[in-house]
């Protein structure tokens, strides 16, 4: 299978400009932390738990797009049909999964905020969450798609041999 370098390039460009918007997330959030502390003091205490949730989903998404920007490069090579391709598409999975936990966690979250203010509602952000979630959902239905006919491929190989 000859791959065009071009849109393999592309995509690697796409990753990578990605995970430099991740990291610049990852270097501003304790200052939107710190200065959303000084506007609101009486909900400080939440800001632990949301940037344990940040940081996490972070973390996901970056070890994602670095087993993305791998499985690039294995198709690269033309060795998209191996067992190391079959390892990514599993880890970027069990990421994806992470990722929905952790933001069902900020919803959660979200939720006893709303109800320790009194006032506020949550239900803008929590929208965006529940599309972030349907998102991640369909990332995942494509790479679990991915990666059974993967297996099976790999499955059968030994035998033809």
């Amino acid at each position: 299978m000859i791959v065009k370098h071009g849109s393999t390039t592309f995509l690697k460009v796409i990753i990578f400009l990605t995970g430099i918007a991740v990291l610049a997330l990852c270097v501003w959030l304790p200052e939107i932390a710190i200065r959303d502390a000084r506007v609101h003091p009486d909900t400080a205490f939440f800001l632990i738990p949301f940037l344990l949730c940040a940081y996490g989903f972070c973390i996901a998404f970056s070890v994602a797009l670095y087993q993305a920007y791998k499985l690039l490069t294995y198709i690269e090579k033309n060795n998209a049909f191996s067992e190391l391709s079959l390892k990514s598409l599993k880890i970027i999975k069990k990421c994806a999964f992470t990722v929905i936990f952790l933001i069902l966690l900020g919803i959660v979250s979200l939720r006893v905020l709303a109800k320790v203010t009194g006032g506020d509602d949550a239900a803008g952000p929590i929208s965006l969450c529940l599309m972030g979630i349907l998102a991640t959902s369909i990332i995942t239905a494509i790479v679990d798609a991915l990666q059974k006919p993967l297996k099976n491929i790999l499955e059968l190989k030994p035998e033809n041999d």
